[in-house]
Order: structure tokens, then C-alpha cells, then sequence
């Protein structure tokens, strides 16, 4: 896994850029665009909350008329434009229709994408001043990948980016993508805004089903602070530029495909729960020896999404008590008296009874920058890992201001 991009670890055939047109008041780059050279396989996943913005409706749209071809993704951010009635509709649909004009492409071939403060008015025109520059300025190169993944950023103390590849047909497959989070993280088939792109030749019905499936394992286990956004939009293009033969499911190459398209998600969504508004340290809570990989998962996202849990870590406490507590009242079946749990590789209980250990020695432990938490609940064999990070005084600073 790369998280440094290079020029070598660009797949073929794509084009990035990225300026400031004005909607971040700190001047920073806030309008970012990735182009494909030709129309690539498209496939996404989005935001399940009921209060939906403006742009993850149009690219529902955009992706299904288009029947999953897609020439090129459009992203602001410094406004979420959502509850912002019709006129952020129009806004989002100006954005898209000045965008396609200037690749020769289709409206049906743009994802339009928007991050920031939920209602405020979206000031289309600053955007569309900007789109001569930013369409002109596309490059194939790692610098303006880097400043795309910079642009995307909200709260983020660092972008996020990740790379990884593979060889079919004699073929080399590059795969990339970057991702932005690190408050309001707790998907539902998406989270944040993350875009991957990739000069495999997959058909489109193939590259949804395999970004569900990843997604699941990658982007919808990770949770910052139980909110899901309005505007969350996991994104992924294939344009076959590296020239080698389709990907069929059920192969070898679908395998290796899929491996690395997890790999990348994974790094993003990892990438993104260390970068949780004040976070100290990530959380990975694994539930194993449980009837079912669903039952084992509600576990662990119960675990990590507990506020008592995640205070605990804060402060390197060994409560495994609130690990106990929150596992009983996931909703999930399962004898108490068969669990053992070990944190930060100390074991704390088995056959629900504690154990004697060395508190301050596991409170050291716990104050790593990587935490693991392992709950076995000897019940059956499937398991399931969710990933969090510990919930301190400093998320509430950062979200008791954000707007003022």
C-alpha cells in the first residue's frame, strides 16, 4: 500500500485538478475535478440519511441514465449544498452542465459532489468562474492528484490518499484513490466523499456489485462519532486505459481486482479514523466465535460507537466493563458466561469472570497510537471487525464552533 502517490502509481488515461474559487474563507483550494480521457465504468454507493443534498440526488440520476459510463466526477468544498431548495438544485445542475460543456461530454456523464456546512446558499457563481481554469488545467500527474485530495478537505488535518496494483494479462493495473472525513463518519453504504479511480476494464454491473462488497467491509466499518452525512458519495471509475482484457466475474483477475480495490478502501477508511476530530489513536474492535458475520458485526459497531467506550480509550482506562456493557445491548443473542475479551492484547475476562492483571501495564498499551480490542463470544465461527477511534475533549471544541 502507497499512501505517498507517484507518477508511477497513476493508472493511465485519467486527469486531475484542483483551485480555490472562493467558498472556503480561508482561501484554500476548495473546487477539485478528476476527468477520465474517455468514458469509464462508473459505479457508486450513497449517503442512506433521509435529508439527501442536491448533488447526491443528481448523481443517482446522472448514474443511471448513463447506464454506469461516466466521463468525470466535480467536487466543492466549503458547502455541502443540501436544504437548499431549488436553488441549490440549480446550482448543482449549472455546476454539471458547465462542466460537461467543457469536456465535450453529456450531463449524464458528470458526478457532481459537495462537502461543508449544511444551508447555507451555495454561491454557484464563484464556482463557475472557476471552471475555465480547472478544466484547462487537468493534468495526469501525482502533484495535481495531491492537490484534488487537498481541495476535499474539510475539518481534515491531512488528506488522504492510497494506491495499489496488480498484474493481469501480462498487464500492470494501477489503481488510486482519496478520500475526505473526519467528523460526521458513520456510513450507511457510503461515507464521506471518496473517489477511486482505476485503468482496469471492468463492465459497470460487475464494478457496483464488487464496490458494495468491499464497501461493506471497508467504508461501512468504520464510525468517528455515530453521525452519517447528508452528502456522503463513495465513487469509483474504471476506464480500461491499461489496455487489458475485461474482468469477468468468478475469475482470477475479478479476485485480484477486488483485492486491490479493498486494499484501497480500506487504507482510506483507516486513514479517515485517524484523522477523527481529535482523535489520539485508532480502535479496532474484532468480534469473533459468532453465529453470524451480521451478528458479529452489530456487536462490534455497538462497541465503537459508545460513548463510554470510546471516553474510556481516551484516557487509556481498561474499563472492559463498558466493552461488556455494550456488546449485551447490541440486540444480539449470546451467553454471557461463554465471552472472553482482551484488550490491547491483555486478557480481561474469560468465561464472563474477570481476570487478575496489570492495570497501569494495560493502560499503557491502550495509549498506543493503534488499539485492538478482541471480543470472542464462543457461540460459532463467524467473525467481523469495525474500526473507531477514542472520543476526547477536543471533538467537542471543533464541533461546538464549526460554523461560528
Amino acid at each position: 500500500m502507497q499512501h505517498a502517490l507517484s507518477e508511477a502509481s497513476l493508472p493511465r488515461g485519467f486527469r486531475f485538478a484542483a483551485t480555490a474559487c472562493g467558498l472556503k474563507k480561508t482561501g484554500a483550494l476548495d473546487l477539485a475535478i478528476i476527468a477520465s480521457d474517455v468514458p469509464a465504468s462508473a459505479a457508486a454507493v450513497f449517503t442512506q440519511n433521509l435529508v439527501v443534498a442536491a448533488p447526491v440526488t443528481i448523481s443517482k440520476q446522472h448514474l443511471h441514465a448513463s447506464k454506469g459510463r461516466m466521463r468525470a466526477a466535480i467536487v466543492n468544498a466549503g458547502n455541502a449544498n443540501c436544504a437548499t431548495g431549488a436553488a441549490g438544485h440549480l446550482a448543482a445542475q449549472r455546476t454539471v452542465a458547465e462542466t460537461a460543456r467543457r469536456l465535450a461530454c453529456t450531463p449524464n456523464e458528470i458526478i457532481v459532489c459537495s462537502t461543508g456546512v449544511i444551508g447555507v446558499p451555495m454561491a454557484v457563481e464563484k464556482i463557475l468562474r472557476a471552471l475555465p481554469k480547472l478544466t484547462s488545467n487537468r493534468r495526469p500527474s501525482a502533484r495535481s492528484f495531491a492537490e484534488l485530495s487537498l481541495a476535499i478537505c474539510t475539518t481534515d488535518t491531512r488528506p488522504k490518499t492510497a494506491a495499489a496494483a496488480f498484474k493481469m494479462s501480462g498487464k500492470r493495473i494501477h489503481m488510486v484513490g482519496c478520500a475526505k472525513g473526519a467528523g460526521m463518519i458513520h456510513p450507511n453504504l457510503a461515507t464521506t466523499l471518496a473517489f477511486v479511480v482505476t485503468d482496469a476494464n471492468i463492465a459497470p454491473a460487475l464494478l457496483q456489485k464488487t464496490l458494495r462488497d468491499v464497501a461493506g467491509r471497508t467504508f461501512n466499518s468504520i464510525s468517528v462519532d455515530g453521525d452519517s452525512s447528508t452528502n456522503d458519495t463513495l465513487a469509483v471509475f474504471a476506464n480500461g486505459a491499461a489496455a487489458a482484457p475485461a474482468i469477468r466475474p468468478n475469475t482470477a483477475a475479478h479476485r485480484a481486482f477486488s483485492a486491490a480495490l479493498e486494499e484501497v478502501c480500506q487504507s482510506l477508511a483507516l486513514q479517515i479514523v485517524a484523522d477523527g476530530e481529535g482523535a489520539q489513536r485508532v480502535i479496532e474492535i474484532e468480534v469473533r466465535g459468532a453465529t453470524t458475520e451480521a451478528a458479529a458485526k452489530k456487536i462490534a459497531e455497538t462497541i465503537a460507537t459508545s460513548p463510554l467506550v470510546k471516553t474510556a480509550f481516551a484516557g487509556g482506562d481498561p474499563n472492559w466493563g463498558r466493552v461488556f456493557a455494550a456488546a449485551g445491548r447490541s440486540g444480539v443473542h449470546f451467553d454471557p458466561a461463554k465471552v472472553e475479551i482482551t484488550m490491547a492484547g491483555v486478557p480481561v475476562l474469560r468465561k464472563g469472570q474477570p481476570l487478575d492483571f496489570n492495570e497501569r501495564a494495560a493502560s499503557n498499551r491502550l495509549l498506543a497510537d493503534h488499539v485492538a480490542i478482541v471480543l470472542h463470544l464462543h457461540a460459532g465461527a463467524a467473525s467481523a471487525r469495525y474500526w473507531t477511534c477514542d472520543l476526547t475533549a477536543e471533538y467537542v471544541r471543533i464541533n461546538a464552533s464549526y460554523r461560528t
